[in-house]
């Protein structure tokens, strides 16, 4: 991947470095998809069928579970390109911004946009769904907030900045969704991760100051219940009269 920092300095990269959050991730789902792609042949696929996120489970058999455990199920083997392109994308994207915020609110917000896909499908859509895309979507719409100017290359070849890609993204998410209906693919549910990731991120600043507003009310009744009780054993110290020693 090639990125500019500034007007004068370049970078050149492959990619980044792998980050303990992005890690795990990418262990869990690829020893899911191994494990999925061994046993379903062999008729052991009803298990992971309680895994896939299906519409009518959550919200007939609250199936709860299944907003967590469909992000790490993949369409399993010969069938590649799904979790290829998700776990690239959770490497190429996901580390820098692991690397920029922590592990721990990376895997918050990564969760944050899987579940809030999920939450997407499961109110317009009703076909059952699988895959981290809703979450990498999320990932890929965070990059472009946060390095809006760093250039990529489109299909290894076009450069791009990473504002423009995540724009052209979510535009085919969209038309796809318009021309598509009846796909496979669940474009809301990729439209989904994206949405919830922005309210994430724009909803943190409006957060923080709803805290700073609730402990500034609790300090000011504290310190006003603090000088009821002052003023309370002040009036009883002067009704009981001096100290005799």
């Amino acid at each position: 991947m090639v990125y500019r920092t500034n007007r004068s300095t370049f970078g050149l990269s492959f990619g980044p470095g792998l980050t303990p959050g992005v890690k795990q991730l990418l262990i869990a789902n690829i020893a899911v998809y191994v494990l999925a792609s061994l046993l379903i042949p062999l008729g052991f696929g009803r298990p992971f069928a309680w895994l896939v996120l299906n519409p009518y489970s959550v919200t007939h058999d609250f199936y709860v579970w299944q907003l967590v455990t469909y992000m790490f199920l993949h369409q399993p083997f010969p069938t590649l390109f799904h979790i290829l392109f998700n776990m690239f994308a959770l490497w190429m994207f996901g580390s820098d911004l692991e690397r920029t915020w922590g592990t721990r609110r990376f895997f918050m917000y990564y969760f944050v946009c899987g579940i809030g896909a999920g939450l997407t499908a499961i109110v317009l859509a009703s076909s059952p769904v699988m895959g981290a895309s809703g979450a990498i979507y999320g990932i890929l719409l965070a990059y472009g907030m946060m390095f809006p100017d760093r250039m990529i290359f489109l299909y290894f070849l076009i450069p791009i900045k990473a504002k423009y890609f995540v724009m052209i993204m979510a535009g085919i998410e969209f038309m796809s969704q318009l021309t598509l209906p009846g796909s496979a693919v669940s474009h809301m549910a990729h439209l989904g991760g994206m949405a919830f990731g922005f309210a994430y991120l724009r909803g943190k600043p409006l957060l923080f100051d709803l805290n700073n507003r609730y402990y500034r009310w609790r300090r000011a009744r504290l310190q006003r219940a603090f000088k009821v009780y002052v003023n309370k054993r002040d009036r009883e110290e002067q009704r009981k009269g001096p100290w005799v020693h």
